[in-house]
């Protein structure tokens, strides 16, 4: 090697080591700024009670909701303990007088992964009494799913099998309702005997160009696929990082935006989705999808917000090697990531003819569709990367290529033996895709592979994230 390309070399390794620094120094950054948060919070008197604020989060809503209720009850002079639900154990609700809890569910009716450990081992246990706890209790769901609310309903029996007193009846959310969001906070106004408690409504929805629009399975028996391109109408690109979400709000369906994952990092200039036509029961378009694909014209104004998702985010994994796994449209949250490395490596836009330093950590891409013909979602992309060793591997499962179905959990099961190498080396697992099918079963065959307890704490250190829909 000449000493050119040597210096070309360890100059490509710093910028990488640097951006990877830099990413998470923000993440811990942020992470002090909420801790600082936190504690002040805290009684300001030695000995006074506190009230307890607990959440149990996914994508982060219910976190900042629980957030935004214990400032306003310490704005109300009112010392507050804030806590994710899953470091709080049974002794402490058992010595608390006030617990106001935030829990949102995942998919049919499950704790989100924060949560499982408490569902486990504390709501678990038999014979558990919570006599004196006097609680408030706001659940956060999506009546499209049949256990509507689910882990909140299981919290709310809960708690009254264990005796706890409820300080009113728990409040149901449906998709950031405005209306249960305002009941809440008039119940907290009276709790702390105040009326001035601040407004908690989401940022505005901005005017966004629909700037391109790709028909991405042309053939394909499944429903029709695009990736979207939008920019902003009239100002700047806001930041994101990779795993956060849009909301979208479609003329037809107002007040009630859609989540996607973000299929870009800022670094591309546009936020980028992968979306598919929904269908209903009775066979109708869902309206969301059939406006994005069919009925909006490209230059049309989208109303939209980027929303942070922190429980997809790259966290503290930014040098870690990855292994993404994902089915469907699924692929946009882990292509946001792959992007995102990208990025963070200096070599977004020229990573197809660039071989990955071996400073930067490798990602595992494993991706289930039903034909390789037609549904091989940014093939030539992935293929590429794959060439220059930006993806070390990636095994692409097409369930209706054989006989026999196959998908991307028979494919981990598989590869048991790599999965646990990659894992004991300090990888991390992102799973983005459908809840139906395949998040369970990848669930369960992980679990297997790995065992129970390790994955609890994987999800618990960060390194085991998920965004499934």
């Amino acid at each position: 090697m000449s000493s050119e390309k040597m210096w070309q070399a360890l100059a490509t390794v710093l910028c990488y080591a640097l951006l990877c620094g830099a990413i998470a120094w923000q993440h811990r950054r942020r992470q002090r700024a909420a801790q600082r948060r936190v504690d002040a919070l805290l009684p300001a008197t030695p000995g006074a009670p506190a009230w307890w604020v607990a959440y149990a989060s996914q994508t982060g809503q219910a976190e900042e909701l629980a957030l935004q209720t214990a400032q306003a009850l310490h704005t109300a002079g009112v010392p507050v303990r804030l806590a994710p639900l899953s470091q709080l154990r049974l002794a402490d609700l058992q010595q608390a007088d006030r617990l106001l809890c935030i829990a949102s569910t995942y998919g049919e009716g499950d704790p989100p992964d924060s949560a499982v450990a408490f569902a486990r081992h504390v709501m678990g246990q038999v014979g558990a009494r919570l006599d004196h706890l006097h609680v408030g209790l706001l659940a956060l769901g999506d009546s499209t799913y049949a256990q509507f609310c689910g882990f909140g309903r299981a919290l709310d029996q809960w708690f009254n099998a264990a005796g706890a007193q409820p300080l009113f009846d728990r409040i149901d959310v449906d998709k950031s309702d405005p209306e249960a969001l305002q009941r809440w906070r008039q119940h907290l106004a009276h709790l702390a005997g105040t009326n001035d408690l601040p407004d908690w409504e989401a940022p505005a929805l901005q005017p966004w160009r629909l700037q391109a629009r790709e028909h991405l399975n042309p053939g394909s028996e499944g429903e029709a696929v695009h990736h979207l391109e939008l920019v902003p109408e009239h100002a700047p690109l806001p930041a994101w990082q990779a795993g956060d979400l849009v909301q979208v709000e479609v003329p037809t369906a107002p007040g009630a935006p859609r989540d996607y994952s973000i299929a870009s990092v800022p670094q591309d200039g546009a936020v980028h989705l992968l979306v598919r036509q929904a269908r209903r029961a009775d066979g109708s378009p869902g309206l969301a999808s059939h406006w994005l694909l069919q009925a909006a014209p490209l230059g049309a104004t989208v109303m939209l917000r980027v929303r942070a998702h922190s429980g997809f985010q790259i966290g503290d994994n930014a040098s870690r090697a990855l292994i993404l796994i994902g089915n469907g449209t699924g692929l946009a949250g882990l292509r946001g990531h792959i992007h995102g490395r990208l990025a963070a490596a200096g070599h977004l836009n020229d990573a197809a003819t660039v071989p990955r330093p071996s400073s930067v950590a490798p990602m595992w891409l494993l991706f289930g569709e039903r034909h390789a013909h037609a549904d091989a979602h940014h093939r030539a992309e992935i293929d590429a990367l794959a060439v220059q060793g930006w993806l070390s591997r990636v095994d692409w499962v097409f369930s209706r290529d054989q006989q026999q179905r196959r998908y991307v959990q028979h494919a981990l099961a598989e590869s048991a033996d790599d999965v646990r190498a990659w894992v004991a080396q300090g990888a991390a697992l992102y799973v983005c895709g459908s809840l139906e099918g395949m998040a369970g079963a990848v669930d369960d065959t992980l679990q297997q592979i790995l065992g129970e307890a390790t994955l609890q704490q994987l999800a618990q250190a960060g390194r085991y994230r998920r965004d499934v829909y």
